[in-house]
C-alpha cells in the first residue's frame, strides 16, 4: 500500500524515471533566493560588522563617539586589557563603556 501512494504520488508529479531533470529544475528557484537572499542581507550586514570592528579597534582618547544607548561623549581613557572605554560626557561627567557598546564616531 505504501508503495502504490509513492507510486502514485511521483506519477502527480509528472516524474517519468529517475532520470527526468524535474527534480533540478524544481530546485533551481529555491537556489535562486537563496544566492539573492545572501548577496542583499547577509553579506552587506557582515561587511558592516566587520567595518565597525575595525573603527572599534582604532579608538583614540580625544574621539567623539555615540554609544548603542545614544550618549554622546568624548574618549577620554582606554583600558584595553578590559576592553573599557571612558567617555566624558559632561564638564565633570565621565562613565565607562564596554567598547562594544560603542555604535559610531561622531566628526
Amino acid at each position: 500500500m505504501f508503495a502504490q501512494l509513492i507510486t502514485e504520488a511521483y506519477a502527480q508529479a509528472g516524474g517519468s524515471g529517475p532520470s527526468s531533470g524535474s527534480g533540478w529544475m524544481s530546485l533551481f528557484p529555491l537556489l535562486l533566493m537563496v544566492l539573492i537572499f545572501y548577496f542583499l542581507l547577509i553579506r552587506p550586514s557582515q561587511k558592516k560588522e566587520k567595518d565597525r570592528k575595525k573603527m572599534i579597534e582604532a579608538l583614540q582618547k580625544g574621539d567623539k563617539v555615540i554609544t548603542a544607548g545614544g550618549i554622546y561623549g568624548v574618549i577620554s581613557n582606554i583600558k584595553p586589557e578590559e576592553n573599557i572605554v571612558v567617555l566624558k560626557i559632561a564638564d565633570s561627567t565621565k562613565v565607562e563603556f564596554s567598547k562594544t557598546a560603542i555604535q559610531s564616531k561622531v566628526s
